[in-house]
């Protein structure tokens, strides 16, 4: 039994790691990427291609019926099942209803144009260029439902292989395309690099389960609880988008578009890319916690390892960034973002609470829940916007991060209250003792950020660190057999050097 533990906290941790350093390493190729595109198009230019962007992103998100995140449950079912005729099948109704979905947001984005373009721009018809822009819809509808067979049937490490290999096409397409063409090239390169992503998805996706083109009749009524569960995750999610759309609303009404823009950058460090270590979770771990059927210890002690990772993986890395902010901000954006940095490093301490509490939301999906899903999002949503509000009154753009902070905690509360209620989901010791060490370090490298003189509040931080990183490690040799593989193998490449 210590063995099969010890075994699913191993896997658990490379893949978490695995999925994580992608995530790092696009996040890498994108500043590359933007960085590059910035010169060579400008602000106007990075400006109509983020507005372009944004909205075929949300055009798709509206009327892909979610098949993208609630197909991966029922392929993970059948997988662990192992009936491999009920897989071919089902992947029959998830290449139909992707198609379905393909021609919708195709037909919306031709249809919606003159209204996009209205609502989008206040200057000039840009009509034709939403137009032109539809294939890309249909070509990312079409590429979520292939994910998500990939992502159902286990295939990890072509996953990782395919996240890679699509920002790589991204950056390679962009680049000659925005050098000689400028800003016409904008909508070409949006277009063509989602016919990239669909290839490579294809490439691995039809080499798993080929395509058949003669199907049994009656497909579209099938699928209909995968249809059910999409539409509350995207219902959920257009819910987000409006929670964020009222937030900086609101800043721009208070403030001013500084005030939005430094919010913006804030956000994005201390939610997006410190969110990096989640990455594993939908791609690995939400396929095997939806394949644990009814089996409650099972179900309680994947939730608590996957905990156990994400807090051990993190914790380290927020610490390290808290330290550091005041050399990272000028780094990724200018000296004029500074501002933001006692913002960020407050923000930074939510993303403790958020690797306690996504593993455990994750739980009402894999269980089919679709409403009360929602239901969660919707509180969490109105909760943030109410706190924002608030705590920014109080202490202004500061106030974003402390609003950020309390609202993760009260998701904390909420969704494990919801998950012991519904579920019979409970914390293991080892949850609350890693936690336990782990938020009160960080709490205190946050307090080290307000001490004077500075070489101070930094010598004592980077301290802390060091313990943070110390115990991470110290877990990891007494919980993973992943160190004493890495070790063997690097006394291995020594000695046939030496």
């Amino acid at each position: 039994m210590h063995d099969e533990r010890e075994d699913s906290f191993t896997h658990v941790l490379k893949y978490t790691g695995i999925f994580g350093g992608v995530q790092g390493l696009n996040i890498l190729i994108g500043l590359v990427r933007n960085k590059v595109v910035a010169l060579l198009l400008g602000p106007g230019g990075m400006g109509l291609m983020s507005l372009f962007n944004t909205t075929i992103n949300f055009i798709s998100q509206a009327t892909n019926f979610g098949i993208s995140f609630s197909a991966v449950r029922h392929v993970s079912e059948l997988f662990d099942a192992g009936d491999e005729d009920r897989i071919r099948h089902f992947v029959k109704v998830v290449r139909w209803w992707c198609l379905l979905t393909a021609l919708l947001g195709m037909l919306v984005c031709v249809m919606a144009g003159p209204l996009l373009s209205n609502y989008t721009f206040s200057w000039g018809d840009h009509t034709l260029h939403f137009v032109m822009l539809a294939p890309a819809v249909g070509l990312m509808a079409i590429s979520g439902g292939e994910i998500a067979i990939l992502k159902g049937a286990r295939q990890l490490k072509s996953l990782a292989v395919i996240q890679l290999q699509n920002m790589s096409l991204a950056l390679i397409i962009s680049v000659p395309l925005f050098y000689f063409f400028g800003e016409r090239a904008i909508v070409p390169v949006i277009v063509l690099s989602a016919l990239s992503a669909m290839l490579v998805t294809l490439r691995y996706s039809y080499r798993l389960y080929p395509l058949q083109l003669r199907g049994e009749k009656g497909l579209f009524r099938e699928g209909g609880e995968m249809v059910r569960l999409g539409v509350a995750f995207v219902l959920a999610g257009i819910l987000g988008s409006g929670a964020e759309i009222v937030i900086r609303s609101y800043l721009n009404v208070t403030g001013d578009l500084d005030t939005v823009g430094l919010y913006n950058a804030g956000y994005m460090i201390a939610v997006a890319y410190a969110g990096m270590v989640f990455s594993a979770m939908e791609t690995d771990y939400f396929p095997r916690l939806s394949a644990v059927g009814d089996d409650r210890e099972t179900m309680c002690d994947m939730v608590n390892k996957q905990i156990e990772v994400s807090v051990l993986i993190s914790s380290p890395m927020l610490s390290l960034l808290i330290v550091f902010m005041p050399l990272i901000i000028p780094m990724l954006f200018t000296d004029a973002f500074l501002p933001v940095v006692p913002m960020a490093q407050v923000a930074l301490l939510s993303m403790y609470m958020k690797a306690i509490s996504l593993p455990i939301a994750y739980l009402t999906l894999a269980k089919g829940h679709s409403l009360n899903f929602f239901l969660l999002e919707a509180v969490f949503d109105i909760v943030l916007v109410v706190l924002i509000v608030l705590c920014h009154n109080a202490w202004g753009l500061y106030g974003t991060g402390v609003a950020l902070v309390l609202a993760y905690s009260f998701d904390v509360v909420l969704v494990y209250a919801y998950a012991h209620v519904r579920y019979g989901y409970t914390f293991s010791a080892p949850v609350v003792q890693l936690a336990g060490i782990q938020l009160p370090i960080g709490i205190a490298v946050y307090l080290t950020t307000l001490i004077s003189p500075l070489w101070l509040g930094w010598g004592l931080g980077l301290l802390l660190c060091f313990v943070s990183i110390g115990v991470a490690f110290y877990i990891l040799r007494q919980k993973s057999s992943l160190w004493n593989a890495l070790i063997k193998k690097f006394k291995s490449k020594f000695r046939s050097h030496a």
